[in-house]
């Protein structure tokens, strides 16, 4: 495959109107919690639910996007074809299965597990660009907690912006969750996409047989009790490095999750 400028690659991208109206979703809910300082109220649980479910999906769309246009960089002009530098969630497979699962955890209130992914065509390319291709989507990720975090540091930690700390943070936690378990080397996970071009043919025909239940296989291990501890523990360490109050997670669990703490 043919390489394609980042000059020539950045003109194809044409966000759509679907995820235009996330992010102005996203910055509504942003501002609500804003104004309501550290209140709990129908306006603050509404611009929790708008924030979280907002910013999660725009950061569906942008590890998909990543893969997409870095594959896209290296030769794959598919990624156009496919309308994946759109950036719009409905082009990134089943809707259900990619977007409505992850969402459907979060609202549990479990953690940001991946979701989507993004048919490439990768075999012209070399064992390297294909790692960067599969490492660009949890890269994103990362970046993007990165950024929320840098943001929460930012921001006055006082009660006029305890709301809104409190969702920028459960969204960060959200983000480097999601960073943490992408980078998984198991297959069906962008964790084993990176190391999969330097495996043997034998080893990569029995790992295609597991990549349909990898989701499942790490589900079940994050059940096991060391397990989930070792997990949650990489999770707060990397926040800590930002030097963010860890207890600001459970207060935008708190909000979202509001129904917990309804009077029986």
């Amino acid at each position: 495959m043919n390489g394609t400028s980042t000059l020539t690659a950045l003109r194809a991208v044409r966000p759509g109107p679907v995820f235009l109206g996330l992010v102005v979703a996203t910055v509504a809910g942003g501002v609500l919690l804003w104004q309501s300082g550290i209140e709990r109220s129908a306006a603050s649980i509404g611009g929790m639910w708008l924030l979280i479910l907002g910013g999660w999906v725009i950061s569906l769309c942008l590890h998909e996007f990543a893969h997409a246009f870095t594959a896209f960089r290296y030769g794959d002009q598919s990624a156009e074809l496919r309308g994946y530098l759109t950036l719009d969630p409905r082009r990134y497979t089943h809707p259900a299965l990619s977007l409505g699962l992850p969402l459907l955890i979060i609202v549990l209130g479990g953690i940001g597990f991946p979701g989507g992914a993004v048919y490439l065509h990768t075999g012209g390319m070399t064992k390297g660009q294909r790692t960067r291709v599969s490492l660009a989507g949890p890269a994103t990720n990362l970046i993007l907690g990165i950024v929320l975090l840098l943001a929460v540091r930012l921001i006055p930690l006082s009660e006029e912006y305890g709301n809104l700390l409190a969702g920028l943070t459960m969204l960060a936690f959200l983000q480097i969750t999601a960073t943490v378990l992408n980078l998984i080397p198991i297959p069906g996970f962008d964790g084993y996409g990176a190391i999969e071009p330097y495996l043997s043919s034998q080893t990569r025909q029995s790992a295609a047989k597991i990549a349909p239940y990898g989701f499942l296989l790490v589900f079940a291990l994050l059940f096991i009790p060391f397990l989930n501890r070792a997990f949650f523990d990489v999770i707060y360490a990397i926040i800590g490095l930002f030097d963010v109050p860890t207890w600001l997670i459970s207060e935008g669990w708190r909000l979202f999750l509001f129904w917990n703490s309804l009077p029986l």
